[in-house]
Parts: C-alpha cells; structure tokens; sequence
C-alpha cells in the first residue's frame, strides 16, 4: 500500500467553525447477523467491485490523518468479516506509531473477535465497541435473526483476554430492554466495561415501522435510576454519548440521544461508506462520491478539495423524525454507513 501525501494539511473546519477529527471508516456493507434495527431480512449487498479495495481504503485513512483526523475508527457491516481486514489494521498501525493517530479502535459485533482479539491488540488497538443489546439467548436470536448469544460472549472474553478494553452499545427497544437494563449494567459493570445505550435511528427501510421498536432514553434512564444512583459526569470519549456514573458499581452508563437530545453542536465527525461515499451528518442524505476521483487518477490535492467542499456544507444538525410510516426518512440503512 504506497503512501501518498496531500500538499494540504490544514485542518478539516465546517462553516460554523466546527473542527472534524474523528474518522468513522466502513469497510463493508456486509454482515453475519441481520440485526432488526439495522437491515432487513433480505439484504440486497453492493457488488463487490462497487466497494473500495484495501489499498484504497488505506488511502483515505492517510489522506483524513495528514489532514488532521486523530481517531479512525473501522465500522461496516460488520468489519470483521471483510477478507484481509487484518492488513489494514496493520497498514494503519504506522500512523499509531509515529503519532499521528491517536487512536484506532473497531465496532463490531463480536462474532469473530475470538480470532482477531489478538491480532487487533497487536496492531495497536487498545478498546472497541461491541454491539450487544440483549443477555438473553433467544432473544437474541429474535434480534440478530439467527445469531448466537454464546459466539458473542466468547469474543468478548476473549477481547478482554487480549487486554482490550470493551465498550458495549446497546440500542433501547420498546418491549424490551426496559425489562433487562438491570442485567446490561450488571454484566458489563462487572467486567469493567462501559455500557452505551442507543435510541433507534430512521436509517433506511427495515421491514419495521421504527415507532415499533422507539424507546427513548429519557424514559430509559428513569427506568435505571429506579434501581440504581446516576450520577452525571463531564467524560467525552470524542463520540455524542453523554455519561452518568452508577454509585452501586462505580461504572459508567452512555447515553447517545438522536432524538431525545440532539447532539450535533459539537460534532466533530465524517463517515466514509464503504463504496467510498462521504457522509458528513448521518440524519441527513448529504453524500460525495470519493471513490470515482480515487479510480480515475485523482490526486490527493484533488481528493481534498473536494472534501473540503464537502465539510463546507456540512449541516448544523440532523432533524429525525419519528412517526407511523417515516421508516425510511434516509434511504441508506445504518449497516451501509457503518454508525
């Protein structure tokens, strides 16, 4: 993977003086679970030749990092299962190195982490995200239509094994995680790992009505405190959760609210899909197309003068909206554009 250089390396600014420094890096739209949120039960994928290639994607990553991104993290799909997605780990271990990257971190949703903990701590990464939003067996299998509860706990124990700090997500659904918040704060409390609550996201047409599946968390977090002490901190992990740490346990609970709450005031975030689309807000249908400058002999110069383009029209914020029918307010699913 040859290196390449932008002659520009200011920092990636937005038009309200907002600056970006955390890169979302999606290497593929595909998945081994088929969570209820995130696709529909029969997904129609990208053609593979649609999606960038390894070296490709490890050239944005250098270009982002030259320009002043300092967290990247790999989204998909589900990461994990793209064919040599080791080597780009070990392509972008070089910036960890030398400094400067920050950090380099993955969500996945843990079915292979018990083959790739070790490699992963090995290329320098120090925590993750997994995504686990039930402890009970059958209903996740309900959940991730098919999937099993006991692969999951087995990657994470081996990701802690490999000394990686965990991070659990967990989306709220209605009818649902109201009745087991106790045993997620329990479980991941236990193991020293935070647990990230999520409301449901309008991202693309699931099969769904998402006012089925929307708890928000306001109403959550009420839930919570009938059992346990919040008890609100200033910590930022440079994403939109906000944290309240539970007296009884001493960990911490994120609270990520794209309705209840919006957070975009302070966002400093780009996603890149994994067809090589820009997406500078996930609530709203802004895109640019990198991946035709990348294969039609575009420079670095080229690629970041329209990133900057780009960052110009970012919006102030997303405005999702909730009600009967507005599953599809934005087209893209979530597993398209990697969280």
């Amino acid at each position: 993977m040859a290196a390449q250089t932008a002659t520009s390396t200011c920092g990636l600014i937005d038009s309200f003086g907002r600056r970006v420094t955390y890169l979302r890096l999606s290497v593929t739209d595909r998945c081994d679970l088929r969570c209820v949120y995130c696709m529909s039960e029969d997904m129609t994928f990208r053609s593979r030749r649609d999606i960038l290639s390894l070296d490709e994607l490890a050239r944005l990553a250098r270009l982002f990092i030259a320009r002043g991104i300092d967290k990247l993290r790999i989204t998909g799909g589900e990461p994990l299962v793209r064919p040599g997605i080791l080597g780009l780990f070990e392509e972008l271990s070089q910036p960890l190195r030398d400094g400067s990257l920050r950090e380099l971190t993955l969500t996945t949703n843990g079915t292979q982490l018990a083959r790739f903990a070790d490699d992963l701590a090995r290329t320098g990464v120090r925590r993750i995200n997994v995504s686990l939003d039930t402890l009970d067996p059958e209903r996740f299998r309900m959940l991730t239509r098919g999937g099993s509860l006991a692969k999951v706990l087995e990657g994470i124990a081996a990701a802690r094994a490999a000394g990686l700090a965990v991070k659990l997500n967990a989306v709220a659904l209605k009818d649902g995680t109201e009745g087991e918040i106790d045993e997620l704060v329990a479980f991941a409390h236990d193991r020293s790992m935070t647990l990230s609550l999520i409301e449901t996201m309008p991202l693309g047409d699931v099969g769904i009505d998402r006012l089925d599946q929307y708890l928000p968390l306001d109403a959550l977090r009420r839930r919570i405190e009938e059992r346990w002490t919040l008890i609100d901190v200033p910590m930022r992990s440079g994403g939109p959760a906000r944290y309240a740490r539970v007296a009884e346990t001493g960990g911490l609970i994120g609270f990520i609210t794209p309705h209840t709450h919006n957070f975009c005031a302070d966002c400093n975030r780009v996603r890149i899909t994994a067809s090589g689309t820009l997406h500078t807000c996930l609530g709203q249908d802004d895109a640019t197309d990198l991946r035709t400058l990348l294969r039609t002999g575009g420079t670095d110069d080229d690629l970041v003068r329209i990133i900057d383009v780009a960052l110009g029209r970012k919006p102030k914020g997303h405005d999702f909206v909730l009600s009967r029918g507005a599953a599809t307010q934005i087209a893209r699913k979530m597993s398209e554009t990697g969280g």
